[in-house]
């Protein structure tokens, strides 16, 4: 297991590296949480989903799904589908230009393959993943849907509508993840809205609620595995994942300043000497 723990480590490295290169070169994008939440999509692409990166339909038969509601983190979204298949990483230096597939929010229009829906717009994805849990149910298909969410997001009406339908139509079939890291782009989340005890709450609408620490690959892995045997028993899952914003590069962490600010080019340098290439750049 460790061996393995190692690799995805590895993985996650290059795709930090990634990151921080893509928003650098364009002088624009959201490296914060995307290098927070690297080790979790890494574990869920590399190690957790049954999906097959070289025959990408939008309807997602037979696959398990992943839904990227907080869309912001597209550089991070961007580089685990080209790393795990779904696309040529060169395709990844396109990164926000004009006409690019990847544009700076996850679009449809473009075709890109791995990407179901547009989430530019915060609070609508817990929506389209409970429709697509609810699709498999109808389907009778075996295969799971996991979403991930921001903690910030959750300050939208419509995701506690979703959240009361999930739990109240026993979508058992759904894995929620809430990018945990208690900052948004104005500030500390207990500053600009707070949401309270937020396992409790997710507990009174009738979810199971899990907590992971979301940088310790170990953790997540497990974590994961772990949620997926709860899966089938009446109840939606969520789980809490603790980040820490802008994680591997140091000058970055722990500051809600870097969730959509770009790298100049020493602070990139600087950067790059902290994450190991470890798959080759783009």
């Amino acid at each position: 297991m460790m061996n393995r723990i190692e690799e995805l480590q590895k993985i996650a490295s290059q795709i930090r590296r990634d990151i921080v290169r893509m928003v650098h070169a364009q002088g624009s994008g959201h490296p914060g949480g995307s290098l927070g939440c690297a080790d979790f999509l890494t574990a869920l692409y590399f190690e957790i989903m049954d999906h097959d990166p070289q025959n990408f339909t939008m309807d997602g038969l037979n696959n398990d799904i992943f839904i990227l509601s907080n869309g912001h983190i597209s550089p991070l979204f961007y580089s685990v589908l080209a790393r795990s298949g779904y696309f040529d990483i060169k395709e990844l230096a396109t990164f926000r230009t004009i006409n690019s597939r990847l544009q700076g929010h996850p679009a449809t229009d473009k075709n890109l393959p791995g990407v179901r829906i547009a989430t530019g717009s915060l609070g609508q994805g817990l929506s389209v993943a409970l429709g697509a849990a609810l699709s498999k149910k109808q389907n009778k298909e075996d295969k799971l849907v996991y979403a991930l969410t921001g903690d910030g997001e959750l300050q939208e009406g419509q995701n506690w509508e979703a959240i009361m339908f999930a739990a109240a139509h026993k979508v058992d079939n759904l894995i929620v993840t809430v990018d945990y890291n208690r900052k948004q782009i104005d500030g500390p989340i207990d500053e600009v809205l707070d949401l309270g005890d937020l396992k409790g709450k997710f507990e009174a609408f009738g979810w199971k609620t899990m907590e992971m620490d979301g940088n310790n690959m170990k953790e997540v892995v497990e974590t994961i595995k772990e949620a997926q045997k709860h899966t089938k028993k009446q109840k939606p899952i969520v789980i809490l994942m603790n980040t820490e914003m802008g994680y591997g590069v140091d000058y970055m962490m722990g500051s809600h300043k870097w969730h959509g600010v770009a790298p100049n080019d020493e602070q990139l340098a600087k950067a790059l000497t902290q994450l190991e290439e470890t798959m080759g750049d783009f």
